[in-house]
């Protein structure tokens, strides 16, 4: 409950401020299924990934942020594409990569994740977040859109 209204009053910052923030996520897919996450603060699934922290580059913010919700070690990476987000107030630059390599076996939660799996990319739930859902269309589709 103290993570879901720190990411509320975070928000209102965003809103407020509008600062500009990096971001990185990671499409882990094996076969035709991908891995999700599910954040204990937001309703609905999304790719791993997160902030990317000063000093660090996106493709290490992605691997090491997709270790820490996953327990999933990803190697190979290679970008997707870079996207650009207003939706929380701020302005996101989002760098989105795609796993050529994993190992280990996906952990079940944690105080930031409620859980953690994996899905058939025609079969997502329902409560996917759109641009999730976009970011892994276009990777089956063979290549990025240009909106978030």
């Amino acid at each position: 409950m103290v993570l879901w209204w720190a990411h509320r009053l975070r928000k209102i910052y965003w809103r407020l401020l509008k600062p500009q923030t990096l971001g990185s996520r990671c499409l882990v897919v094996s076969g035709e299924r991908v891995l999700l996450v599910h954040h204990s603060y937001e309703p609905s699934w999304y790719l791993p990934g997160g902030g990317v922290k000063r000093g660090e580059g996106f493709r290490e913010a992605a691997a090491r942020e997709v270790q820490e919700e996953t327990g999933v070690t990803v190697r190979d990476l290679r970008l997707l594409g870079l996207y650009h987000s207003r939706s929380e107030g701020k302005s996101d630059h989002v760098a989105v990569f795609v796993a050529g390599e994993f190992e280990g076996e996906a952990r079940q939660g944690s105080r930031e994740i409620d859980a953690v799996g994996w899905f058939p990319m025609h079969e997502l739930p329902t409560d996917t977040s759109p641009a999730s859902r976009r970011r892994i269309e276009e990777y089956f589709e063979g290549g990025p859109r240009d909106s978030w």
